[in-house]
């Protein structure tokens, strides 16, 4: 177990300073949200091969965080590509000035790296364990999951094809999953991998996966997600009626309007 987990946190940290270098090569930090997605099934698939165990449940986690990773990777790059840098990097850009490269190195590329392992931590646990059978925790953790990836998916699809209508530029989306939270595709995240570590429960992750949903919810709800997102639309009225109405990020039913 120690030997895979050291293994897959020296490959994280290698794999963002890969990163690092091609967003120094073409100026543009926002390209280390590319990588989270992919990087987890790098992890994923490396601590099962090294591991060697190939469980039931390891398989299953695997390849639940494949279908979450790739379509993840597929969704930001295709959304991001020959797009300037994101408007958070772009402000930290003017902001660092001259200290722009070791603070990227190390608030960017390497900030990210030591969560993802963190957050993976369930997943190189399970892969390292040599015996694991289904268990109704296990079935509890991947319906869970499959809860978690309906509202990351289908909310990330409903946002592309409100913005894909020139009638609606300048406009709040509020239909459809986003009626009831203001970030489903945040919240579908965190649920995900609450699931993961409802899986791992009866394996060597046990309670101390945990780590990995508390650390990715406190980041998505209190620091980089829906803080970070909704600062930018402050001064946004629409916005602020929707959000008096709209749960922050479990979902409800709206309050009715006054």
């Amino acid at each position: 177990m120690s030997v895979i987990l050291k293994e897959s946190i020296i490959l994280i940290f290698a794999y963002f300073s890969v990163f690092f270098v091609v967003a120094l090569i073409i100026k543009n930090n926002s390209i280390v949200d590319i990588g989270w997605g992919a990087g987890f099934v790098m992890v994923a698939w490396y601590s099962m091969v090294r591991g060697g165990n190939y469980t039931e449940i390891g398989v299953l986690t695997t390849v639940l965080v494949t279908v979450w990773g790739l379509r993840l990777f597929y969704h930001i790059i295709k959304r991001n590509w020959k797009k300037p840098e994101d408007f958070r990097y772009a402000a930290w850009r003017k902001e660092w000035g001259k200290w722009l490269v070791p603070r990227a190195f190390l608030q960017i590329f390497m900030l990210q790296a030591f969560f993802m392992a963190v957050i993976a931590y369930p997943v190189i646990a399970i892969n390292a364990t040599d015996k694991a059978s289904f268990s109704l925790l296990a079935i509890i953790g991947a319906l869970v999951w499959v809860k978690g990836f309906f509202f990351e998916a289908v909310g990330d699809w409903q946002l592309k094809q409100f913005i894909k209508n020139p009638a609606n530029k300048g406009k709040i989306m509020k239909e459809g999953l986003w009626r009831y939270t203001r970030h489903p595709n945040y919240f579908g995240e965190a649920t995900m991998w609450w699931g993961i570590f409802i899986i791992g429960i009866g394996t060597r992750s046990g309670i101390l996966g945990i780590i990995s949903p508390l650390t990715i919810t406190i980041l998505l709800v209190f620091v980089s997600g829906v803080p970070m997102l909704e600062k930018k639309y402050a001064d946004n009225s629409e916005f602020q009626e929707y959000a008096r109405r709209t749960s922050k990020f479990i979902p409800w039913f709206p309050k009715k309007e006054k």
